[in-house]
């Protein structure tokens, strides 16, 4: 059972944001079943592919559908990744799928089946990134990484610099930040990660922040500060209707459901611009999503 989940210590420094955050994780946190003490290191890596990008409530049937299908990666590797990209649904950004399968290859071939503690090898399985990495060391190894999701980052910026949002890219100094606010018990540090994006994530929202419910409000720079505005580049909102995203959406749905090749008519008539829907297909294949066959149809990947 993983420590972070059971172990809380007292903050040495009382000005620091940490324990009054760990008390209310204590008393707010949502039930998630990759939080649970018998979530295993893959289903917390599951979880952390399945989330970005997408919201919980979507994640949860997939992730539940996903472990009990393939509870460990090895089941996972033995499939063609094609059966990844069906099994992944409508969850989007569906090259997700093909990155989670092929870090169950590697763990499969590297790690004789079991996920890595190492945060250094973690990082080297394919499609896992810096966040990820931390986030997997931390949340199924109670290791102790500074873990930077959206959530966190906007945490971070508000509470400790007083900015309405982070920068667009993250940077050296929010690393530097992060890693300074982290507990030396890496047991409260991980959890400690989990509990500042929890506060993001419920509280300190990107609109409509319930501040009157944070439980650091007193010491919130961006509060104290008058809730100065956010003054850099405008923050565009993500459009899908009529995007190639949905496009290619609706295509890839298509090959999900027909549990075999499918020809080029069944794909025309999902979209009905020629240009944009031949354009998105191109981006599926070249992306290893879709199949091209020699006898004009497609397929899943094998």
């Amino acid at each position: 059972m993983p420590q972070w989940r059971l172990v809380m210590q007292t903050s040495p420094n009382p000005a620091s944001p940490v324990q009054p955050i760990l008390a209310w994780y204590d008393r707010h946190a949502r039930d998630l079943p990759w939080r649970a003490p018998d979530a295993t290191p893959w289903g917390v890596l599951v979880s952390e592919i399945m989330l970005q990008q997408t919201p919980v409530a979507r994640v949860l049937p997939v992730w539940r559908e996903w472990l009990a299908r393939w509870p460990e990666p090895a089941g996972l590797a033995a499939e063609p990744s094609g059966e990844a990209v069906r099994a992944w649904g409508r969850l989007g950004y569906p090259r997700r799928a093909l990155r989670l399968h092929q870090a169950a290859v590697a763990i499969t071939q590297r790690h004789g089946g079991a996920v890595p503690a190492d945060h250094a090898e973690l990082l080297a399985l394919p499609g896992i990134g810096a966040y990820t990495a931390a986030a997997v060391a931390s949340f199924a190894f109670g290791q102790r990484h500074a873990v930077l999701d959206t959530n966190v980052r906007r945490v971070l910026a508000r509470l400790v610099s007083g900015a309405e949002y982070p920068p667009k890219s993250q940077t050296r100094a929010e690393v530097r930040l992060a890693e300074s606010l982290l507990p030396d018990d890496p047991a409260t540090a991980a959890r400690w990660a989990v509990a500042a994006m929890e506060l993001g994530a419920l509280v300190c929202t990107a609109r409509s922040p319930r501040c009157a419910d944070c439980p650091v409000l007193d010491r919130c720079e961006w509060q104290l500060r008058g809730r100065p505005a956010y003054d850099g580049p405008p923050r565009k909102g993500q459009t899908y209707a009529g995007t190639d995203r949905q496009c290619r959406g609706r295509l890839l749905a298509v090959l999900r459901d027909a549990h075999g090749p499918v020809g080029k008519p069944a794909l025309d008539v999902v979209w009905a611009d020629a240009v944009q829907r031949e354009r998105a297909l191109d981006a599926l294949v070249a992306d290893g999503l879709v199949d091209p066959l020699d006898d004009g149809r497609y397929a899943l990947p094998s």
